[in-house]
């Protein structure tokens, strides 16, 4: 299946096409594939969002983006690469993807937020992929929800771009607002 190459980066967009890329995208229905599981695919997604095959890293970006949408995270936690035959687990150290880029349109409850993603997928924080915090003893961890159950890392320059526009909007509680949604950046959204 030819893959579209993804935006080199949102700047150039309007978030009006940002979410038109993001609804085109049609992946494989993982959800509803169930083969036996086949054993372990010798795979690994390191924290950075570094794709490693036997130890080595994926050189090939194309590669990268075509295993990642037959990434699927099961019940119990666990990350396995599916096809309509076999089930292979793949190691994850954090999330399955890392948000390298964001891009915020309007202001208050009126803004969103547009993610790029080290795949190049993009994804619009809000009802349907909110924004956590964890708060951790080396500082806060954010996870944007991309699709059943995956998470991606929001990267620090992110992270640091989200906390400029939340000081700079003044609110009560640091936070930033997403197509409808209100993330705190310390704690749990709220509608």
């Amino acid at each position: 299946m030819p893959m579209d190459e993804p935006p080199a980066d949102l700047a150039g967009l309007s978030l009006a096409d940002i979410a038109a890329l993001a609804e085109a995208k049609k992946l494989p229905p993982v959800d509803k594939w169930n083969p036996a599981h086949c054993g372990d695919s010798a795979m690994r997604i390191a924290r950075d969002g570094t794709w490693y095959h036997e130890g080595s890293p994926i050189g090939r970006p194309a590669m990268v983006r075509l295993f990642s949408t037959i990434l699927r995270r099961e019940p119990d936690g666990r990350h396995v690469l599916v096809t309509p035959v076999e089930k292979l687990d793949i190691e994850v150290e954090d999330a399955a993807f890392v948000a390298v880029e964001v891009k915020s349109e309007g202001e208050g409850d009126a803004r969103r937020l547009a993610f790029r993603l080290n795949t190049g997928d993009v994804v619009v924080a809000g009802p349907e992929h909110r924004l956590r915090f964890d708060a951790r003893e080396d500082g806060p961890h954010p996870y944007l929800h991309v699709r059943g159950g995956l998470e991606a890392l929001v990267a620090r320059p992110v992270y640091y771009e989200l906390a400029e526009m939340a000081i700079a909007d003044g609110g009560d509680t640091p936070g930033l607002w997403s197509d409808g949604i209100f993330f705190a950046l310390t704690g749990s959204p709220s509608p």
